[in-house]
């Protein structure tokens, strides 16, 4: 049976090949694998060789004229990628331990978001540290927090925010939702329309996946109907041109400053709105410059600063 103290000790041979067999899982080439660590091939054949010996099982066999690892390999390389990662992410909290002001944050949001909520949001905030560089990251809202929870990103606005207990979230504002009709829909002309109407409409929606798609099934379900879907898009300026083409309705934020022509919105009655949410990860530490930024988002939520949304206040 195989001990802590062998354990410990496997794990410290391991150590400087990690980055190795990560680069060997990437490329399939021990050539290539070197080269891009710019050591000698003959020299990582030899530590993965080792490395083999050590634990008792080769981990790289011949493919054609490549490598491939072995399960033992495999495994070894995701468990190195993993560590990588995590030494990566504290070297980051250590150089903005020392330099806050010069760090870095991942921003992951909505495509509806990029209008006016974020831009604004970045805006003010690089006031007070015009230092900080942002990475934005926008997709679906299941795209998004995937890539939150795997740590591809720092920090994500989503419309719902999702629960989860790796996942802490605020509600940053609310976002008010209409029914947007052709202009010659015979609802063009109304104040106001219940959902409940719109039970014989055909739909178009933004693909499952997105937070918009998941209201808008749940909220027709709570009506009493399944809605007909005609087109999906991934856009949701793409679905208004398809509105627009009188090709279905769809239930959207309003589009600043005025609705596109061809299409009307009408305010939904009762009100609808969706909550929108900062979220970041519960299980890891953040760097400084994320926990920064993430505490003016919250402040600025919580204050009496009012966030810009397109989205407008109708009577």
């Amino acid at each position: 049976m195989t001990n802590e103290c062998d354990v410990t000790r496997m794990a410290a041979e391991l150590a400087p090949a990690a980055a190795l067999l990560r680069e060997v899982k990437l490329t399939s080439n021990i050539t290539k694998a070197a080269a891009e660590l710019g050591i000698p091939q003959p020299t990582a054949s030899r530590r993965l060789a080792a490395l083999g010996d050590a634990l008792g099982t080769p981990l790289t066999v011949p493919d054609g004229r490549g490598i491939r690892l072995t399960r033992a390999g495999l495994l070894l390389a995701e468990a190195a990628e993993q560590a990588i990662d995590v030494l990566g992410q504290g070297v980051r909290r250590v150089r903005e331990e020392i330099d806050p002001e010069s760090g870095h944050v991942a921003f992951g949001f909505l495509h509806l978001l990029g209008r006016s909520l974020v831009p604004g949001l970045l805006r003010d905030f690089r006031a007070g540290h015009p230092r900080t560089r942002f990475s934005l990251v926008q997709g679906s809202r299941q795209s998004i927090v995937d890539r939150l929870t795997s740590g591809d990103i720092d920090l994500a606005l989503v419309a719902p925010p999702p629960a989860g207990p790796s996942l802490d979230s605020v509600v940053v504002t609310e976002q008010e939702l209409f029914v947007a009709v052709p202009e010659d829909h015979p609802l063009a002309a109304r104040s106001t329309v219940e959902l409940s109407e719109l039970s014989g409409e055909v739909f178009v929606m933004l693909e499952h996946g997105y937070g918009l798609r998941q209201i808008t099934d749940d909220l027709c379900a709570e009506a009493g109907f399944t809605p007909t879907v005609a087109f999906e898009g991934q856009e949701s300026d793409t679905v208004r041109g398809l509105v627009a083409a009188g090709l279905g309705v769809a239930l959207l934020p309003a589009f600043e400053p005025h609705p596109p022509s061809g299409v009307v919105e009408i305010p939904l009655a009762p009100r609808v709105t969706r909550e929108i949410g900062l979220v970041w990860p519960s299980d890891r530490p953040l760097p400084p410059a994320v926990a920064a930024f993430r505490e003016f988002v919250r402040n600025r939520a919580s204050g009496d600063h009012s966030l810009p949304l397109s989205g407008r206040r109708r009577p």
